[in-house]
């Protein structure tokens, strides 16, 4: 039996164990590094915050739907089956493929595990939990977003006394029906709950700039497309990379399209602040509020791994492909283009996935 270690959580002892690699997180990038990793023969585990199998897909509004057809939505070596009735799965049946997916592939999943740290020990990555801690010769960190909303810094957010949430925890236009409801934000989970709730609120939808609404033939396949195209051009050293469309553009999801074409998602500019009943815009005009959701976007979910202390000046970890500049034996993945093309999306997962995969291999047969 292993002797009892301190770990570097204060006031914590536990047993410690040893594995290869050890790979935060049990969401889509996860099992896609499980999936490579088991091909390539290592000695691996998946550290899982959730109880459950499925990701941050498992905690998505009850209207979601992913932008691509199944048959371009699916992680490496299992296509998504198709859903009855649906051109564009809804999150459920996302859950259910990665609970599958997990299952068939016999991926070596502890859940729940929180991460609380990773650290330099010698040779080897210690990895922190609140259920004993783990030493591996490599760490891929697979945590990505979802777990770290971003709410901006506008003035008089303290005084509004409605309802406030992000994106993460909106479920239903059943919890706002017959209520203002401003939505802030003109990415595409703001376009998407704006449409959920343009039928029984009285909606307020208020971008920082016109969105734009991609053509309606144009999903996540293209998209990738996109990433893809651009990652290599600036591969190339190109920095004009005009001709590419941005992803910043609204998919028109069915529920979008309808929305949109029955004019209910018309759109007010940035307001400047709220107060005690609404918001304010700069000249002076006001809208009284029930409700504010804030889809805002998303930050890095990264703290696991300050005691490495690989964060540039911008909070950012610097990247060749998946692999940590300041530290080797560490893989990002998931994060977003950063971290690959596309590697935020079921289907831009598995290449980014199988390179840190086949790194690290490479790594531990040096015995670097």
């Amino acid at each position: 039996m292993l002797p009892a270690v301190r770990d570097h959580h204060p006031h914590l002892v536990t047993h410690t164990r040893s594995a290869q690699v050890v790979v935060i997180g049990g969401g889509q990038a996860g099992l896609a590094a499980g999936y490579h990793l088991r091909r390539l023969g290592l000695d691996f585990v998946i550290l899982d915050a959730q109880a459950e199998p499925g990701g941050a897909w498992q905690h998505a509004w009850d209207s979601l739907h992913l932008f691509s057809p199944a048959a371009y939505s699916s992680l490496p070596g299992r296509p998504m089956p198709v859903q009855t009735g649906e051109t564009y799965p809804e999150a459920g049946h996302v859950v259910g493929y990665l609970t599958e997916y997990e299952r068939r592939y016999e991926l070596p999943v502890h859940r729940p595990v929180r991460v609380l740290g990773v650290h330099r020990d010698g040779a080897l990555l210690h990895v922190e939990t609140d259920s004993g801690g783990w030493r591996a010769q490599a760490v891929i960190s697979a945590t990505g977003t979802w777990w770290r909303p971003f709410l901006p810094a506008v003035p008089g957010r303290a005084e509004f006394v409605g309802r406030q949430l992000h994106t993460v925890e909106y479920r239903s236009p059943r919890d706002f029906a017959g209520q203002r409801v401003i939505v802030v934000g003109g990415g595409n989970s703001g376009a998407q709950i704006a449409a959920d709730l343009a039928y029984d609120t009285e909606l307020t939808w208020v971008t920082q700039r016109p969105p734009r609404f991609l053509a309606d033939d144009i999903d996540g396949r293209a998209l990738f497309d996109v990433a893809t195209a651009r990652r290599r051009a600036l591969d190339e050293g190109r920095t004009d990379t005009e001709g590419v469309m941005s992803l910043g553009d609204i998919v028109a999801v069915p529920p979008v399209r309808e929305a949109r074409d029955a004019g209910l998602l018309k759109v007010s500019p940035m307001f400047v602040r709220l107060d005690r009943d609404g918001i304010v815009w700069a000249d002076g005009t006001r809208a009284p509020a029930d409700a504010v959701i804030w889809c805002t976007g998303f930050r890095p979910a990264l703290s696991h791994l300050a005691p490495l202390g690989l964060r540039g000046p911008r909070g950012h970890i610097p990247t060749a492909g998946t692999r940590a500049l300041g530290e080797p034996r560490l893989h990002l993945l998931g994060y977003g283009d950063w971290t690959g093309p596309a590697s935020a999306t079921l289907i831009g997962v598995g290449r980014p996935a199988r390179d840190a995969a086949r790194e690290i291999a490479e790594l531990l047969m040096s015995g670097g």
